[in-house]
């Protein structure tokens, strides 16, 4: 079962330009780093959260960014969570496959988070926004 650490180790970044991406991704690393993930795992959280916010800029415009230390037993781990109000999944079953689109890119972005994460989740609601929550475990 995983358990949440205190919310002083939480990091909350709003996301509405590029450059607040870029941000959020640094002190993700920072965070990772600091609870001794490997380079490889640090970088692969690293690349989900500069997915993860990029959507959010080209899709719904604002939202955020929240990084929260989530341990089981003695292995911590890092919880990514992006949430934003914006328009929505019709289709996430679709948008989970390689190479869908709707927006003219190559369509690798959620199946390659789902891919480099433990635990994956996704809620949308058309018209309501979207919730991934991602979690990577140090080892």
């Amino acid at each position: 079962m995983e358990t949440r650490e205190p919310a002083e180790s939480e990091i909350r970044h709003h996301v509405r330009v590029e450059s607040d991406v870029t941000v959020a991704v640094l002190a993700i690393g920072r965070l990772a780093a600091s609870l001794g993930f490997d380079t490889s795992r640090k970088t692969m959280l690293m690349t989900v959260a500069s997915e993860l916010g990029t959507n959010i800029c080209k899709y719904a415009g604002s939202g955020w960014l929240i990084a929260t230390v989530v341990s089981r037993g003695a292995v911590r781990g890092i919880e990514i969570v992006a949430e934003d109000n914006g328009p929505g999944i019709a289709d996430i079953s679709s948008a989970l496959r390689d190479h869908f689109s709707s927006s003219g890119t190559l369509g690798l972005g959620l199946p390659g988070v789902r891919r480099m994460v433990d635990s994956f989740d996704i809620r949308s609601a058309v018209g309501q926004g979207t919730t991934v929550r991602v979690v990577k475990w140090s080892r």
